[in-house]
């Protein structure tokens, strides 16, 4: 194996900040209780919701596909243990707008009985990448660092050349610490996952980024790396620093290569995927299970045991806090995800999905209510800690004003949203909000467009089918004519002839009649 323990490079701005993981670092994962109730949302990704292909009343095991991708960046959903639908309805989800989404509710038995599953891929070295994806896409699996996409999607390279996979094990947000644990617990299920995920895109070397505050992890995964002998697997590891597991800046970290504004890893030979999703791989290919549970962190200083859970999919929030041990008095907010990126929850009656890697139960001085925000200085403070090299400054009087062509012209879609600039704010802007309202927009804007668009080519292809229509019918009567007009006389209407003839011979008749009498000519004279 070869390691480098210090990154060449270093990308622009971040910020050192109190990583406070030490509560459940320490902390090995135990198994969640399975909940009696367990709410699965449709929509658990990007892309499109996953439809039912269950009903209330359905009995379900474990395992069991209840829910399928409804189009090619949309993921598969199965029941998270053994049990009955109970309802299909809109339920409240976690999200930072509070709104309800459709959801499938089930009752568990508390047998755990597994459905039928496909059989395990052990050579998967021999197997087509188009068969492994195949798999992954019926597993479920989607990028469980938070970002949920699809991950059949994100690897599928067709056309393109792929040098490098890159295992993001940086966990560079404060307090959540459930990749750690699984670095430290199964190394062997990360590097396997690696493995095959370095095989479906034809990599030629795997990167394993990790941060230097994680010695136990490291350790696991270099005496994993070596014990395989595998030489084309290397673990750089790089300074603490947030956010170094931002999928860019991690890219430059670890190769000094800059993605393009508005380009993609894959644009530059490259595919990045998180530790806790090489997991998920692993388990899909060698042992034919989908997505169904996660670890989650859960901690804050308003809990009474911080620790990481492997947590079924679906399991209310409340529940995971109560085998923490519950409140503890003084609880202000519960956050879901980091202190930096994550959003705080209306209610703990929510679902675990499988972008929930954190809960915070905060006291008001982990996690103060906003200040009320004063008016920009210009210090340029949100300049010099941009990981992306944006104008925060900029971008917030643009966006404020609606002027969204202006905020794109800054590269509002380079932005990582994460707060870096409002954490350093003198004026205490909340920054990341008017730049999620700006996108947020512009995605609007664009459906519109497109709703628009759809409707002038409809209209457009309408408008030339009753043309077409139109000429086909004057074509044909004109062609009705022309047939009409050169049909021979014999093919007329014998009633018609026979008057003709009979109007000729008395024509005829009175015209020898005059002839053989010229007297009565010259009487009319």
């Amino acid at each position: 194996m070869a390691e480098q323990p210090t990154p060449i490079w270093d990308f622009h701005g971040g910020l050192h900040v109190d990583d406070r993981k030490a509560p459940s670092k320490a902390s090995p994962i135990r198994e969640a209780v399975i909940p009696k109730r367990l709410q699965l949302p449709l929509q658990q990704h990007i892309g499109r919701h996953a439809e039912p292909v269950v009903r209330a009343g359905d009995p379900v095991l474990k395992g069991q596909l209840i829910a399928r991708a409804s189009d090619y960046v949309s993921a598969n959903i199965h029941a998270p243990t053994s049990g009955m639908v109970s309802e299909i309805a809109e339920l409240p989800i976690a999200h930072p707008s509070g709104l309800p989404a459709l959801s499938i509710m089930m009752e568990a038995d508390g047998k755990d009985r597994w459905a039928e599953l496909p059989e395990p891929i052990p050579d998967y070295q021999e197997a087509d990448p188009a068969d492994l994806r195949e798999r992954l896409r019926w597993a479920g699996i989607v990028g469980l660092g938070g970002a949920v996409f699809p991950t059949s999607v994100k690897t599928n390279v067709t056309g393109k050349q792929v040098d490098t996979l890159i295992i993001n094990a940086a966990e560079c947000e404060p307090y959540i610490t459930c990749d750690d644990r699984l670095m430290q617990e199964q190394p062997a299920q990360v590097i396997a996952g690696a493995d095959i995920l370095r095989h479906i895109v034809g990599a030629s070397r795997i990167l394993i980024g990790i941060e230097d505050n994680k010695p136990e992890a490291i350790t696991a995964l270099r005496e994993t790396i070596d014990t395989r002998g595998q030489r084309d697997i290397e673990l750089r590891i790089v300074p603490t620093k947030y956010p170094s597991g931002g999928e860019k800046q991690l890219i430059y970290l670890l190769t000094g290569v800059e993605v393009p504004s508005h380009g993609l890893p894959l644009d530059v030979g490259m595919v990045c995927q998180n530790v806790a999703t090489a997991v998920a791989v692993a388990e899909a290919i060698l042992q034919g299970r989908p997505l169904i549970s996660r670890v989650v962190t859960v901690t804050g200083q308003a809990v009474a045991q911080p620790g990481n859970l492997q947590t079924l999919i679906g399991t209310p929030v409340a529940e995971l806090i109560e085998q923490c041990g519950g409140y503890l008095p003084g609880i202000h907010k519960l956050i879901m995800g980091g202190p930096m990126m994550g959003f705080g929850l209306h209610s703990d009656s929510v679902p675990v999905a499988k972008g929930s890697n954190c809960f915070i139960a905060a006291t008001e001085a982990e996690s103060p209510d906003p200040v009320k925000p004063s008016p920009c200085i210009r210090c340029g403070e949100c300049v010099k800690v941009c990981p992306a090299q944006l104008l925060p400054q900029q971008l917030y009087w643009y966006a404020r004003a609606r002027d969204f062509d202006k905020t794109q012209d800054h590269h509002l879609f380079d932005c990582i949203e994460c707060g870096c600039c409002a954490y350093v704010c003198p004026a205490h802007i909340p920054l990341v909000h008017y730049y999620r309202f700006a996108k947020t927009e512009i995605w609007a804007m664009e459906r519109e467009r497109e709703k628009a668009e759809h409707a002038r080519r409809r209209h457009e292809f309408r408008e030339a089918r009753l043309k077409r229509l139109e000429a086909e019918r004057k074509a044909k009567l004109r062609k009705k004519k022309e047939a009409l007009a050169k049909k021979p006389a014999s093919g007329k209407d014998p009633k018609k002839a026979a008057i003709e003839a009979a109007m000729q011979r008395v024509a005829a008749k009175k015209a020898g009649q005059e002839a053989a009498d010229p007297a009565s000519e010259n009487e009319k004279n």
